[in-house]
């Protein structure tokens, strides 16, 4: 069956998997691994599959040949891969988990709709660590559409150590996640 333009498109029910190629296959596979809590669903010398879940593979590790290292200019394309976790205390466990493996956070920012901690991985591959700010994608939708929003859609940098001071020391995740420049 074709479709024509007149035709809405059908979406996705969801993001499968990224794959990614590599010169250091170990060195990623391992590195997926602790940050994602991954496990190997299959690996030889050349592929690996991770997943973290019940789906067969979230992220494909291809090293099928020596491929050129990436520059360090900063390029059009694609910038990064983001995970989501369910709270700020399984967000902030998982910096403190990291933290505790020497792998730190080059970034770490409240966007408004989300938390967000930016790492790089061995090859530079940049991720996203992140948890949503709002209960529903109703009142993220809202928050979106807010002059707080308007003036700054890139977020406001944060203290993680602040941050989980703070969470342990009984602020409510509400309060936590709320973007200091909004009004509510």
């Amino acid at each position: 069956m074709s479709q024509t333009t007149n035709t809405p498109a059908l979406a996705p029910s969801r993001l499968a998997h990224i794959a990614l190629r590599t010169n250091r296959l170990t060195e990623l596979v391992d590195w997926y691994c602790k940050v994602l809590g991954a496990h190997v669903a299959h690996a030889s010398d050349k592929v690996a599959f991770l997943t973290y879940d019940d789906e067969h593979h979230r992220i494909a590790l291809i090293g099928l040949e020596d491929y050129p290292p990436r520059d360090d200019m900063v390029r059009a394309g694609h910038y990064h891969t983001a995970f989501a976790y369910d709270s700020l205390a399984d967000l902030l466990g998982t910096y403190q988990r990291l933290l505790g493996l020497g792998i730190v956070p080059y970034r770490s920012i409240n966007h408004g709709p989300t938390v967000s901690f930016y790492y790089a991985d061995p090859e530079g591959n940049q991720i996203e660590l992140q948890v949503d700010s709002f209960p529903d994608p109703q009142a993220t939708n809202a928050w979106m559409g807010s002059e707080a929003f308007r003036r700054n859609p890139i977020g406001i940098e944060f203290d993680p150590e602040d941050m989980v001071k703070r969470l342990q020391a009984g602020v409510p995740e509400a309060e936590l996640l709320r973007r200091p420049d909004s009004m509510a």
